[in-house]
């Protein structure tokens, strides 16, 4: 179950791609041109995240943040602005926002923020400390979504990092199924679990080099992550 963000972003070209990059990392955007249109699509709608851009005509970024604000105290605001001046941080603090980039920015760092952000707003902080494990042979950085082995580096999907981390977490230990579908893929039914067990086999492929490692799936029960000495 895709996470839903709404995009209120003015420049054309630049929402165009942040909306595409969103929606590559299984994002699901609805993206607004100004502020009024943002506002408007805020109603009747239900959203996980809302980003931002604070320049915008007809309604600046602080006053939609805002006007959400007076209906739902709880989604996040992340703000993007080419503002860096510390009064204006503190405006969009106030306004409500959860967190804050100026342009340019990295979009890799815009994504650890909305990952950060959705799973401490869905009651999910069990992990957000530790980023780094030693897997065998392997070292992956959860952060940046890599496994390396030497100068070898694979590049994991979101989903990907995301259940190879609970994993991690749960070394040697049962990871339950359900946990497992309802934290990454948001339910715990037939298609989802049938999904989950396609990532398995790919995470079991790109740890195959090191033959302490296993992957082993306990049929209704969960997955281990075994690392045999």
């Amino acid at each position: 179950m895709k996470a839903k963000i709404l995009l209120v972003e003015d420049d054309v070209n630049f929402g165009n791609v942040l909306k595409s990059f969103l929606e590559l990392d299984e994002y699901h955007v609805t993206l607004a041109r100004d502020g009024v249109a943002g506002n408007e699509a805020f109603d009747g709608k239900s959203f996980d995240l809302v980003i931002l851009d604070v320049m915008m005509p007809k309604m600046d970024g602080f006053s939609v943040a805002a006007a959400i604000r007076e209906r739902d105290k709880k989604v996040p605001i992340i703000f993007l602005t080419a503002k860096g001046m510390k009064e204006d941080m503190l405006k969009g603090y106030n306004a409500g926002a959860d967190d804050y980039l100026t342009k340019p920015f990295d979009t890799d760092v815009l994504l650890h923020k909305i990952n950060v952000i959705l799973r401490r707003s869905m009651g999910i902080v069990e992990m957000e400390d530790k980023t780094d494990f030693d897997i065998g042979i392997y070292k992956f950085d959860y952060k940046l979504r890599k496994i390396h082995e030497g100068e070898e580096i694979v590049n994991l999907s979101p989903k990907e990092a995301e259940l190879l981390r609970l994993l991690c977490v749960h070394q040697n230990d049962l990871l339950p199924r359900q946990k497992a579908l309802k934290l990454i893929w948001g339910d715990d039914n037939y298609f989802n679990g049938r999904s989950m067990d396609v990532f398995i086999t790919k995470l079991r492929k790109y740890l195959k080099k090191d033959p302490r490692i296993e992957i082993v799936t306990l049929h209704g029960k969960g997955i281990r992550l075994l690392i045999n000495q």
